[in-house]
């Protein structure tokens, strides 16, 4: 039996998949707010320190997305989902034992940053295995309702995270919030343990540098739709104050509105309309938000301004991602997928620093200025890619 010949049963095993996505995800965004925090109060070491113990992470992840997409090329989306939430499990304990008395600053500071970099390979592997897994699993043709599903399980996990991240370090310390992040994996390692395997399929090869020269179109599109988030949810509490304006915190919860409404929506548009369609109206929506943002004379408008951008945001990464999958034969699969999500971790990596520096010399409107001269770029990058399928399309 192909579980693709039955929608049912196949949209059931991704389900499962989302599941243990969220759980592995959730062992990202509960850890986050706390590493840092962490390294600062109980290592007294300073500002610095503890921001690269957070960000060191997200560079193990961009710099890993290759390794994966080629792991599950090669093994299959199981073996190499499965090995990410192994790692994710030894990079949990490894962080644990970061907060062990014995160990000087300098030695818990390192164990902890060891823990940190193992927890962006299990990122790397869980989430781009899942992907190539679960589209196996549904066939090209659904790829884009299971790249809207893989965004779901990721944002819902940090939807939640950051507030039972803070509370767990209440509770029990971090010491026992890093145990659950060791569980948590283990329990979508567990989860997924029964489900059928999509074997990997013979072809000939390419290197990843080949692949991205096939999709960095598509990959710049949604990397330059991450801007405008990544500027959104580092500046917005600070650009709400500097005009002393009330409501600082509602602008992820705007944000998040809009992105869960129409991934709820509107997930299955890229598999019915085409991506590009659904990819040139998301980012025509991003823009104005953005622009809204940099240009809004009071609170209510910017709060339109971040729902706009949550509304524009949500179906870019699916509709590209639909797009990329079309561009690879199945054996590829897995390398483009890593390849593609790469440009997004880059944009949300590099944005805080680069338009921070701009904040500086300027003001936290600024920020959204770029967000929305990027959303329109990417919007003209889409643009010209449609027209060109279309031109190359048989008559």
């Amino acid at each position: 039996m192909f579980v693709t010949d039955h929608p049912k049963l196949a949209y059931r095993y991704v389900l499962a998949l989302t599941g243990a996505l969220l759980l592995s995800y959730l062992a990202v965004a509960i850890s986050l707010p706390v590493v840092s925090i962490y390294v600062v109060n109980v290592f007294h070491l300073s500002s610095a320190s503890g921001g690269l113990s957070v960000g060191i992470s997200f560079l193990s992840t961009i710099l890993t997305r290759g390794h994966a997409g080629i792991s599950a090329d090669r093994f299959g989306g199981k073996i190499c989902m499965q090995r990410g939430l192994i790692l994710y499990a030894i990079a949990g304990l490894i962080c644990l034992i970061a907060s062990l008395p014995q160990l000087s600053v300098a030695g818990g500071y390192a164990v902890l940053i060891a823990g940190r970099l193992l927890l962006g390979l299990g990122e790397s592997l869980t989430m781009v295995g899942m992907t190539s897994w679960a589209i196996g699993l549904m066939g090209h043709a659904r790829s884009g309702k299971v790249m809207s599903l893989v965004g779901m399980g990721m944002y819902g996990a940090f939807a939640v995270g950051g507030p039972l991240g803070l509370a767990l370090l209440d509770h029990v310390g971090f010491a026992g919030l890093m145990g659950v992040c060791t569980v948590l994996p283990l329990l979508g390692l567990i989860a997924i343990y029964r489900l059928p395997p999509v074997h990997p399929q013979a072809g000939q090869s390419e290197s990843f540098w080949q692949i991205i020269g096939r999709i960095w179109r598509a990959g710049a599109a949604v990397g330059l739709q991450g801007v405008g988030f990544a500027a959104l949810g580092a500046f917005f509490p600070l650009y709400f104050l500097s005009h002393g304006w009330s409501y600082a915190g509602l602008g992820l919860t705007f944000f998040g509105v809009g992105f869960v409404l129409v991934r709820l929506l509107c997930g299955h548009l890229p598999d019915q309309i085409g991506g590009m369609r659904v990819a040139i109206v998301s980012l025509t929506v991003e823009a104005c938000g953005q622009y809204l943002l940099w240009l809004a004379p009071g609170p209510g408008l910017a709060l339109f301004g971040a729902l706009l951008t949550g509304l524009g945001c949500s179906m870019v990464f699916p509709a590209m991602g639909a797009e990329v999958v079309k561009q690879v034969p199945p054996h590829l699969r897995g390398t483009a997928i890593g390849g593609f999500v790469a440009f997004q971790d880059l944009a949300y990596g590099a944005t805080g620093p680069v338009v921070g520096l701009l904040a500086d010399h300027s003001s936290y409107s600024s920020v959204f200025l770029i967000g929305g001269l990027a959303a329109t770029l990417g919007l003209w990058i889409a643009a010209v890619s449609r027209h060109r399928l279309v031109s190359q399309a048989p008559l």
